[in-house]
């Protein structure tokens, strides 16, 4: 059985939270990446002193966001024979589970050996998850690739960012009953007059930093478009 190290991609952030990119070595004759970072020069070295010596041979990427793939460059510049994995093949010890929602593309790597589970930005402790639906994000998928992943079950989930989820299940309901009490206040904000995403916004996130402010209006975005498909046209401007 694999034991994965965690090397941290040294880009904490309000974004990215305080220990920044989770990184995942899986170790072994052909060690493997899960994630590429952002490519500073300490993630690389760490990674070089963790395989003390044995050439790193792939990196899997969960999606496609710049913080889980802008250190692809730097790897190749480190290891030139590199292989980076797609979808479909990729690590023999992992399968690949598509979680779409997040982005498009976002996929899981679930080794059923171990009962792991990498799951990127599907979930994470401490907080949400942006759906950015401006960028291809799409909650009905998103919701649908969370009860996909529980019903694998599995023993943990190891994410893009926090500490490692001991309880999956768990966080997976909370993140469902999340979702469905954002889509409640959202719903309930209309109803008390707000005319647009900028309107939703402060009423749901009353307190919410400058920064993230476009982020929590792309996800009611996503929630708005969700809400069309499930009951119908709402009228809801987009604002300037």
């Amino acid at each position: 059985m694999v034991t994965p190290l965690v090397i941290l991609a040294g880009n904490a952030s309000e974004w990215t939270g305080p220990t920044g990119n989770n990184t995942w070595l899986l170790p072994g004759a052909e060690p493997a990446l899960v994630d590429a970072g952002v490519g500073t020069p300490e993630h690389v070295d760490a990674i070089a002193r963790a395989l003390d010596g044995v050439r790193l041979a792939r990196v899997l990427i969960t999606h496609s966001h710049p913080d889980h793939v802008g250190g692809l460059p730097a790897l190749r510049a480190r290891w030139p024979s590199l292989t980076v994995c797609p979808p479909g093949a990729c690590d023999p010890r992992l399968e690949v589970i598509p979680t779409p929602g997040h982005a498009p593309e976002h996929v899981c790597f679930f080794d059923r050996e171990s009962g792991d589970l990498y799951c990127g930005d599907l979930a994470r402790i401490g907080g949400t998850v942006v759906i950015p639906a401006n960028k291809g994000g799409d909650l009905t998928a998103y919701l649908e690739s969370l009860r996909r992943v529980r019903d694998l079950r599995p023993r943990r989930m190891l994410p893009g960012h926090g500490p490692i989820v001991e309880d999956p299940i768990a966080l997976i309901d909370e993140y469902l009953a999340h979702r469905a009490e954002r889509e409640r206040q959202i719903v309930e904000a209309m109803k008390a007059g707000a005319r647009s995403v900028d309107d939703i916004v402060a009423r749901v996130y009353p307190n919410l930093s400058p920064t993230l402010r476009a982020a929590a209006a792309d996800t009611v975005e996503a929630h708005l478009q969700k809400l069309r498909v499930d009951r119908g046209p709402w009228t809801v401007d987009r604002g300037p």
